[in-house]
């Protein structure tokens, strides 16, 4: 279900499949186009920091671009899916689960870009074995829960898919994906800890920036959220299984 998600949301152009790994990387590229090159964002080469602004750049969009997808993906997962889900035999569930699941094409493309623009130009991080796979698992039970949520909720709100749109498109700068924390004014500071998908970027960040712990206090929080996240979706939309079928 996971791979006719993507051949059949091309199915009929030109390019077909292909555009599930040119969306994220033209994406990246703009973005790190318009803050490297056009406002010339560096870090201070005084910081202690492995590798340079475009890597960690790229690392962030990594987890946001995921995050992302599997927002709009779940918030649709149930549309136009009546028929299915008026068969009690059929699990639900395993819609929006699908959606998670097809949403980790984006983070293997971000990922892909970001290691072999790494080993390019800095050589092999052999860290990232360690810390990339449980960043990974972190975020993605964290996002099946979430998903779960969007999409329990989408059936009896229908703003939620208008919601998730906005949040994509503005949540990308309260995420420290383009700047460190130490350039926030410290007014907002308490914006980018209290955001819990910062968590989960400064998460990715230790695995594949920093390729250490540089942010314990995030590993705790984002293990807390993940699960506690998770918990949450699967009892919502057991609840509100029964009223999806009449409701669609």
């Amino acid at each position: 279900m996971a791979r006719r998600e993507h051949t059949d949301r091309y199915a009929g152009q030109v390019l077909g499949w292909t555009w599930s790994l040119l969306h994220p990387m033209i994406l990246a590229g703009v973005y790190v186009f318009i803050f490297s090159f056009v406002f010339r964002q560096r870090i201070d080469p005084s910081r202690d920091f492995p590798l340079d602004y475009t890597a960690y750049v790229l690392t962030g969009l990594a987890s946001w671009l995921n995050i992302t997808d599997t927002m709009v993906r779940t918030s649709t997962a149930l549309s136009g899916k009546s028929e299915l889900l008026r068969q009690m035999v059929f699990p639900a569930r395993l819609l929006p689960i699908k959606a998670a699941v097809a949403s980790l094409v984006t983070l293997a493309v971000m990922l892909g870009v970001l290691q072999l623009y790494v080993v390019v130009r800095f050589g092999l991080q052999p860290l990232v074995l360690v810390l990339g796979p449980i960043a990974i698992v972190l975020q993605f039970v964290f996002l099946l829960g979430f998903g779960l949520i969007l999409s329990s909720l989408s059936v009896f709100l229908r703003d939620v898919k208008d919601i998730v749109q906005v949040i994509s498109l503005a949540g990308v700068y309260l995420i420290p994906a383009f700047y460190l924390p130490s350039w926030v004014p410290p007014l907002f500071a308490p914006i980018l800890v209290l955001n819990p998908f910062s968590h989960f970027i400064w998460c990715f960040q230790d695995a594949f920036f920093y390729v250490r712990i540089e942010h314990p206090a995030s590993w705790i929080s984002a293990t807390l959220i993940s699960f506690l996240t998770y918990a949450l979706g699967r009892r919502l939309f057991d609840r509100l299984q029964p009223a999806f079928g009449s409701m669609l």
